[in-house]
This record gives structure tokens, C-alpha cells and sequence, in this order.
């Protein structure tokens, strides 16, 4: 018997119960944006944004940890485009946090802007909340990654959380290199 898509896909679904908070973070190379949704798919609480950095990733969790109180929720799931190597951080931190973190195909999110509210438009509230419905629809991988295989690509300050120094004319291999 062959394993099909949408085998994979409803399983994916399945996952997702009524007592998850479902977050969608659209990533940025300094502030990220979150959305949070029910397994149903209905908005919940405010967007956040929130910065790269652990004393940003510290004021995301406070965020969901508040929304999982409010609604009564007791599961999380995260999700993010593999936006260049932006997201790393985040979802080392997570993964570090017993958190779940999942990644969605960023041409999917692109296609699926419009389901949202029948427009085109780009913003990263937008795009945060279409990740999330996404997710909520089984439209995501879960983050695999080889620590000791990033670290010597990356460098270790992107696994960490810790932000690297915002000086735009210093060459990005002085950091790598550490």
C-alpha cells in the first residue's frame, strides 16, 4: 500500500486538537511578527511583535503563555517560513523550551494569501495569520536540524538566540567564523 499526500496531510491535522493555540510568527532578520489561532482557524488575542533577540523571544512566550490562560488551552504549536537562516534562532529556542515548531513552504503561503480575505495585499500580520491557517490545515513540516551540523555552518550565536551585532558594513563571515 502506498503512503499518499493526503495521508500525511490528515495526520498532520490530526495532531492539531480543539486544546491547541496555533502560532504563526512571519520572521524578519530583526522584528518577527505572531498570530494565534484556534484549531478552527478564528483569531485570537492581538498580534504581536516581537524582537530576535532572548529578551524578544522571552516577551513571545509571556504572550503565549497569557493566550493559552485566556482561552484555556493547553498545547502550542509554532510555526514559521524558513526565512533565510532568520528563523534558526527562534526555533532553537523553542525546541530548547519543550515547545513544538514547525516550518510552512513559503510559496504555499504565498498562494495562500488570498483564502484569508480575498486580497492579495502583503503585510506581516497578514502573512503571521496565514501561516497559522496553514498550519491549522496540515500545510507544515516539522523543524529537523543536526545542532552540531548548524553550528559549524552558522555559527553558534544564531542557535543560541543571541543577536548578532547590527552593524551593517562588518562582514557577515567575522561572525560566523565567531
Amino acid at each position: 500500500m502506498k503512503f499518499k499526500a493526503q495521508d500525511k496531510q490528515n495526520q498532520l491535522i490530526e495532531n492539531i486538537s480543539s486544546s491547541h493555540l496555533v502560532v504563526g510568527v512571519d520572521i524578519a532578520q530583526e522584528t518577527h511578527v505572531a498570530r494565534a489561532v484556534s484549531y478552527r482557524g478564528i483569531a485570537l488575542g492581538s498580534p504581536l511583535e516581537f524582537g530576535s533577540y532572548d529578551e524578544g523571544f522571552q516577551l513571545f512566550l509571556r504572550w503565549v503563555q497569557d493566550l493559552l490562560k485566556s482561552y484555556k488551552l493547553s498545547k502550542v504549536i509554532v510555526g514559521m517560513e524558513p526565512t533565510g537562516h532568520y528563523w534558526l534562532s527562534l526555533a532553537r529556542w523553542l525546541s530548547g523550551k519543550g515547545i513544538e515548531a514547525v516550518l510552512v513552504n513559503p510559496h504555499l503561503v504565498k498562494k495562500n494569501k488570498e483564502n484569508r480575505d480575498n486580497s492579495p495585499s502583503k503585510s506581516d500580520r497578514k502573512d503571521a495569520l496565514v501561516i497559522a491557517d496553514m498550519i491549522k490545515n496540515g500545510y507544515y513540516s516539522p523543524v529537523r536540524f543536526n545542532p552540531r551540523k548548524l553550528t559549524k555552518n552558522f555559527g553558534f550565536s544564531w542557535l543560541t538566540g543571541t543577536r548578532l551585532p547590527n552593524d551593517s558594513t562588518a562582514p557577515l563571515t567575522k561572525f560566523i567564523a565567531g
